[in-house]
């Protein structure tokens, strides 16, 4: 099996990148930042402060999380049997995941399901640590990345087009503080891995940054897009 690990910082496109590289080399899409969104939704919805470790690691064994993929091959997040793909993508629940994905025993408590993926099926995985820490023998590593007011306005654009009311300074706020908790946290904290390839997508259109990936797939695997 062939695993591609892309790691970034929030807003960095990993997610359309990873979602259609994946999909013109026939490779699974596994978001793992999706999985740590909805531990953060369900912290929400069962009334538990994310900043409290203790009562966030006795809610995991009570929650049911499952990843299913739709008849487009879109991953879709379930939690306790209810679609909320939706709503792990607003605002505040991406700093609550910042907060739980801090929290070792979380981390922890996904790895086996997010490894097991990459043992049964060729995988593009993206995260915050998926090259140091889930799959360190990845056949490639890719560090993405972007300036704080490109990714902001990236993740503006996607959150309006969906309908979610909020503005570009909030969604900027957001993302820096973002940033901040994930380089400082002590459990796995976000960096390239050391033989990653640094990937700055700046200023580059969408199908600019897809195929730079997907050079580096080809380069680093011998596999060619099945799709285009």
């Amino acid at each position: 099996m062939i695993s591609v690990a892309i790691d970034g910082p929030s807003g960095a496109g990993k997610s359309t990148i990873s979602r259609k590289a994946a999909e013109l080399y026939g490779f699974i899409y596994v978001d793992t930042g999706a999985i740590y969104r909805t531990i953060g939704l369900a912290s929400k919805l069962y009334g538990i402060d994310a900043d409290n470790s203790a009562a966030v690691v006795e809610m995991l064994p009570k929650l049911s999380i499952k990843m299913m993929y739709n008849d487009a091959g879109e991953q879709r997040m379930y939690l306790d049997g209810n679609d909320v793909s939706r709503d792990i993508r607003l605002p505040e629940v991406s700093m609550l995941a910042s907060k739980v994905s801090a929290i070792p025993e979380v981390r922890a408590f996904l790895v086996e399901m997010q490894r097991s993926m990459a043992r049964e099926h060729d995988v593009i995985m993206d995260g915050r640590d998926i090259g140091t820490v889930i799959l360190p023998d990845a056949d490639l590593k890719i560090f993405l990345t972007a300036d704080a007011e490109d990714r902001a306005r990236r993740r503006y654009d996607e959150l309006t087009a969906k309908g979610v009311e909020c503005s570009f300074d909030e969604v900027l706020a957001d993302m820096i503080k973002r940033d901040e908790q994930d380089t400082a946290r002590a459990a796995a904290p976000l960096k390239p891995a050391d033989d990653a390839v640094l990937l700055d997508t700046s200023g580059n259109t969408l199908g600019q940054s897809i195929e730079a990936v997907c050079g580096l797939i080809s380069e680093k695997t011998g596999r060619q897009a099945v799709k285009r």
